[in-house]
């Protein structure tokens, strides 16, 4: 069973694994997309997750959770963003903070779009005839986060809709909502009615300097609809903005941008790694694989948490 890779004691650490590094281009929007492609063993079908990197990243990103979720039988696809990617980040402070906009948003919504229909292209030739293009899931970490929200069917005071309806299950690392909206978070997130799992910590605040804080980022999983066993929240004491971003290091460039991490975040991320991968592993095979163990095991992350952290499943 899938669900047996994933029951391994928090604490684990996740080698890097194998994958295959390519370009898909968007000919219409004349767009060179860098994609990164983990295979799991062998040749059966396989669920697929997507992830969509945070501002300043890239393909090479999230290493303590995609390796975890390839090895409990998951395709997944890691996309890279330009114009809100690494090169942006090496052009310095001022060129990240703008790069966080609403054009490069849409511009990520349409990448993921592109790739979704390249893959159903694809679908009749080998190894993409594996995927199981029922079962797709989406994980962003911040902006990332962001661009996962907004396909999952966030609204905003324009009146746009961003949804896919072709994703069934969301994870958004550092989740946010739009900064300065008129909505109320259940005006943004309540009509969203497919499986949403949170993740932050108590030191999870705003690396660009604009005033989000980990209680407004917790306030995502506020909004969702509560009662259908579909949203859940994971809050990590001490878990702070990078540590979610599930690198080894901050990215190249991030500290000559601005980015700077406590003493506690650093101690602690090896926890946060493991239990990120762990839960969110669950999520996926609870709602992309139909695990039913999985949705048992959820139920019980509360016996593997610190008396700080959080996990709330309704």
């Amino acid at each position: 069973m899938l669900l047996a890779a994933a029951a391994a004691v928090p604490g684990r650490s996740w080698p890097a694994s194998g994958h295959d590094d390519f370009e898909w281009v968007d000919s219409r929007r004349r767009r060179a997309l860098p994609l990164r492609m983990h295979w799991p063993d062998g040749d059966g079908p396989c669920p697929l997750v997507l992830y969509s990197h945070g501002l300043g990243g890239s393909r090479d990103g999230a290493d303590a959770w995609v390796t975890a979720w390839r090895e409990a039988g998951l395709a997944v696809l890691q996309l890279q963003h330009p114009g809100s990617d690494r090169e942006v980040l090496a052009a310095g402070w001022r060129a990240l903070r703008a790069a966080a906009s609403t054009e490069q948003l849409l511009a990520r919504v349409a990448d993921l779009r592109f790739v979704l229909d390249e893959l159903a292209r694809r679908r009749g030739g080998q190894p993409w005839s594996r995927l199981r293009l029922d079962a797709v899931g989406l994980a962003g970490h911040s902006f990332g986060a962001v661009t996962t929200q907004a396909l999952a069917g966030q609204r905003y005071a324009a009146p746009v809709s961003l949804a896919d309806a072709r994703l069934a299950a969301f994870v958004v690392f550092s989740p946010s909502p739009a900064r300065g909206s008129s909505l109320s978070v259940v005006q943004q997130f309540g009509a969203i009615d497919r499986p949403m799992l949170c993740i932050t910590g108590s030191r999870d605040d705003d690396p660009l300097a604009e005033g989000m804080t980990a209680a407004r980022r917790a306030a995502v999983f506020d909004g969702l609809p509560a009662g259908q066993g579909r949203r859940a929240l994971l809050w990590l004491d001490g878990a702070d903005h990078m540590s979610l971003a599930g690198n080894a290091a901050l990215p190249i460039g991030w500290a000559g941008a601005g980015g700077r991490r406590e003493a506690e975040a650093l101690r602690g991320e090896a926890r946060v790694h493991a239990l990120v991968a762990w839960v969110s592993t669950l999520w996926w095979l609870r709602w992309l694989a139909d695990e039913r163990m999985a949705d048992m095991t959820l139920h019980a992350v509360p016996g593997r948490l610190g008396p700080d952290d959080r996990w709330v499943f309704d």
